[in-house]
């Protein structure tokens, strides 16, 4: 059942809305501020998210901007009692699904959220494709060339130990299927794997989403949240793009890889976990040591088992088999016949570059 959180500071907008979503079988909360919306928000999943523009306290506006630097964020339609057309245009620039004008018409309403929970649906399908388990010992790692025989056989290698992996590459050549793979053929398996998308979550909530906070920690925090590495704990949390952590956020986790102690936002003790890390970045850390925007002895900490995976345009003789997967695995989602590719369009794909690598394959 698709979940629906509508935020507005009349109550009896969040009624009326809710009354006629429920009447649709939507699962629906609601929130009378922008800061209880979002602190719902951290704490749970929605698919859609419904926002005033104007709302006491943090703006609708503003929190479209922060909903969206999330991991998973909620589709989000806007509305307003006094809409203008600058509104409009900067929602939808701010990567609003919708804009509605009050009073609602309940025709339009349920046609925005039909449209915004098929488009959630379709974007989780697309990024399940990505993630699928395509071969059941590397997690969808395929290619036969010299460079992925190669990191295939580091993953057998180090996936028995409790070796920390930092894995580098260009942003699109999969190195978030290498960590998979990684955990998938440890013996914390069956536990759980947590992919943190580092670059997505705003400086000033990082602290809270890694480590998780107490109720009343801060301006919003209406409920206690588990942090990311608590979720993780006895399985891997995977690291992605850790070349864009900030410096602050850096010497806390420095301190989990040193004892595996965190503590809280607004806690008094210390917490304890236990957590195989992986890290991955599109950056040289190296250079970023040198520049001063990452630690060296997180570095040295992470560092203890290094994988780089190769950009597509240096395997080039991969694509056939990797297009031959992808054609497969759409056709099985939406129950067609395999498509073929013809001589000529596999001779050019076999001489692109993919500067989006396998990503834009």
């Amino acid at each position: 059942m698709p979940r629906i959180i509508v935020i507005d500071d009349e109550k009896n907008i969040c009624r009326t809305v809710s009354m006629v979503l429920m009447g649709e079988d939507y699962d629906v909360e609601t929130a009378s501020s922008a800061e209880d919306g979002l602190a719902q928000i951290q704490a749970d999943a929605f698919d859609v998210a419904i926002l005033d523009v104007q709302l006491g306290g943090m703006s609708g506006i503003e929190l479209l901007e922060k909903l969206h630097k999330f991991p998973q964020a909620p589709e989000v339609i806007m509305m307003s009692g006094h809409a203008m057309l600058s509104d409009a245009v900067n929602a939808t620039r701010l990567g609003a699904f919708d804009f509605l004008e009050k009073p609602l018409d309940r025709d339009r309403l349920l046609l925005s959220v039909r449209n915004a929970v098929e488009r959630r649906t379709l974007t989780q399908k697309i990024q399940s494709l990505e993630d699928a388990n395509t071969t059941p010992d590397f997690c969808g790692i395929l290619g036969e060339s010299p460079a992925m025989l190669k990191i295939k056989d580091a993953i057998t290698v180090v996936a028995p130990t409790k070796g920390r992996v930092l894995i580098t590459g260009e942003s699109g050549v999969g190195k978030d299927l290498v960590a998979r793979a990684i955990h998938a053929k440890s013996d914390r398996a069956k536990r759980s794997f947590v992919k943190v998308n580092c670059s997505a979550i705003p400086a000033e909530l990082i602290e809270s989403e890694l480590f998780g906070h107490e109720k009343g920690s801060f301006t919003g925090a209406a409920v206690s949240k588990k942090g990311l590495f608590e979720m993780a704990n006895n399985g891997t949390i995977f690291l992605d793009e850790i070349g864009d952590m900030s410096l602050a956020a850096q010497s806390k986790v420095l301190r989990v890889l040193q004892n595996g102690e965190y503590m809280r936002v607004g806690a008094e003790k210390l917490s304890y976990v236990d957590v195989r890390v992986i890290a991955a970045t599109n950056k040289d850390l190296k250079k970023c040591v040198a520049d001063g925007t990452f630690r060296e002895d997180l570095y040295f900490r992470l560092n203890v088992v290094p994988i780089h995976v190769p950009p597509l345009r240096d395997r080039l003789t991969d694509v056939p088999l990797l297009l031959n997967a992808f054609l497969a695995q759409i056709a099985a989602e939406y129950g067609r016949t395999p498509l073929s590719v013809t001589d000529r369009a596999s001779e050019l794909l076999g001489q692109y570059t993919y500067p989006g690598n396998i990503r834009e394959l």
